[in-house]
């Protein structure tokens, strides 16, 4: 099957056909490191992580970059607002951005550049471009002339002469600037140094990169050129992304990239999300109180090009679903576990459960090759646990079925790993409740510490009072599992509690 990726700049979606077989080369830009990444930001983030495990799973060889921003206008405002350095600032929110990154599940990139380390390559690039017409110097700012590349536009899909007016509020950079440039069109590529502001030396005078400049040096250094995906949040696509086409470009006279990939934007409750409204959530805050794993199924059951509505409704909906997919997990992992020739009844159907399993496996890859569907392929997930469960059902296990139960099982918890989602369950040992303890101390007598051995023992003293049809006992085992939140399950190859 081929993998069809929607281009941003094509508009439409293209069979991916990689630069170099066999490999992937990916770009994503990444935060500028002033404050604590929102979950707008973290849905980007977690979308690009999913592609990739993807590709990585189809067996591509995938080099991917993610840059950090440490060196803006951003991060020295706020350094001048908290007493301290911008380097400062920028090592603390990148240290903080890579552990909630990690806690939210997202791997770490191949190569992470910081701008602050790039400075080199970034004046080669600038040097490039005013040597080959399409930058100018002017009392220590360095400019971008857009005019000189024609294509200018074509990936946000904008008429150059129709942004002309308006442009000015569009790149100004707050420093009053505007009448140094030629064209209220061009943009920084080198900004002259102000007090007390990082900077470095250059062949301009000391000063520091524009924005833009960095994803373009940083690319070509550990990518070259043309490399396959290029992505971020649809708030990139310009002026940032347009931007870095442009002047790479027109710098190298190479396509900069091959696909252009842009995730849609993220709502609270569908509302804009805004400090403003007082709907503004730190990925950090949401996974104080929600597991990754709930929090990834949330924002993959909406593919990653659409707007996305976020809400504690939507999370519990997602915890429930996740809850879902695990007990299946559980289950069916105990069932071929406990399974026993000691049965009457059916057997299990072994060829419609591999059928389902074949099915499994090809429905999702061949949603997740229709441009990273990835509600289509946990779609298919579900409705796997859906024919599954009903298999299991409807008949009595015996060793000879372990087996496939397990490839049921293993083939679940792969697809949901490529998308991030880890299946690992909690042992009810870790948080089992006081109650339990106490329940099993006055019905069976156990005296441990032990919550699995305590619900064992729960376990074996109902079975035993329900042989002597001590139905009082067997009545208050039941009764306290549920006061505790837990149920017990009666099966052919015998009991078994699970979470409510």
């Amino acid at each position: 099957m081929t993998i069809k990726i929607y281009d941003s700049k094509a508009r439409s979606k293209r069979g991916f056909v990689p630069e170099h077989p066999g490999e992937v080369r990916m770009y994503v830009c990444g935060p500028t490191v002033y404050n604590y990444i929102h979950i707008g930001n973290a849905r980007t983030f977690i979308s690009f992580d999913t592609i990739r495990r993807y590709l990585e799973w189809r067996g591509f060889k995938v080099t991917f970059v993610q840059n950090v921003t440490d060196v803006d206008d951003k991060i020295i405002k706020k350094a001048n607002e908290e007493g301290t350095t911008a380097d400062a600032i920028a090592q603390f929110y990148t240290e903080a951005f890579v552990s909630d990154m990690r806690a939210a599940g997202v791997k770490d990139p191949d190569v992470r550049p910081k701008a602050t380390e790039e400075i080199p390559a970034m004046i080669e690039l600038v040097k490039l471009l005013i040597e080959r017409g399409h930058a100018y110097e002017t009392q220590g700012d360095v400019y971008f002339d857009v005019r000189s590349y024609p294509a200018y536009g074509e990936l946000s899909g904008r008429n150059i002469d129709e942004m002309e007016s308006g442009h000015r509020e569009l790149r100004a950079d707050g420093q009053g600037l505007e009448d140094r440039k030629r064209d209220p069109l061009d943009f920084a590529l080198w900004k002259a140094a102000k007090p007390g502001e990082p900077s470095w030396e250059s062949p301009w005078g000391q000063g520091r990169p524009g924005w833009h400049i960095e994803c373009s040096a940083m690319s070509k250094k550990y990518l070259d050129l043309p490399f396959d995906i290029h992505g971020g949040g649809a708030d990139l696509c310009f002026p940032h992304h347009e931007n870095e086409r442009a002047q790479s470009e027109a710098a190298y006279g190479v396509t900069f990239n091959n696909y252009w990939m842009h995730g849609g934007m993220l709502n609270i409750n569908n509302e804009k999300m805004s400090k403003s409204l007082g709907n503004f959530l730190l990925l950090r805050d949401v996974l104080e109180t929600t597991p990754a794993a709930v929090l990834r199924m949330l924002m993959l059951q909406t593919h990653y090009r659409s707007p996305l509505d976020f809400s504690d409704e939507r999370l519990r909906e997602s915890e429930t679903a996740l809850s879902r997919i695990r007990n299946f997990a559980t289950n069916t992992a105990w069932a071929a576990d406990n399974a026993s020739d000691d049965v009457e009844g059916a057997g299990l159907d072994a060829e419609a459960l591999q059928a389902a399993i074949a099915g499994l496996r090809e429905g999702f890859a061949e949603a997740m090759d229709d441009d990273f569907n990835t509600a289509g392929a946990l779609g298919c997930v579900f409705t796997f646990v859906n024919e599954a469960n009903a298999l299991v059902g409807a008949c009595t296990l015996r060793p000879a079925d372990a087996e496939l139960l397990h490839q049921a099982v293993d083939a679940v918890v792969e697809l949901l790993a490529v998308l991030g989602v880890s299946l690992e369950e909690e042992s009810v040992d870790q948080d089992c409740p006081a109650e339990i303890f106490e329940l099993a101390s006055a019905v069976a007598g156990y005296e441990g510490g032990n919550g699995d051995e305590a619900i064992q023992a729960l376990l074996d003293a109902r079975a035993a009072a329900r042989k002597e049809k001590n139905w009082a006992v067997a009545d208050s085992v039941r009764d306290g599992f549920a006061a505790a939140g837990f149920v017990i399950e009666d099966t052919p190859q015998g009991a078994r509690v699970s979470r409510k």
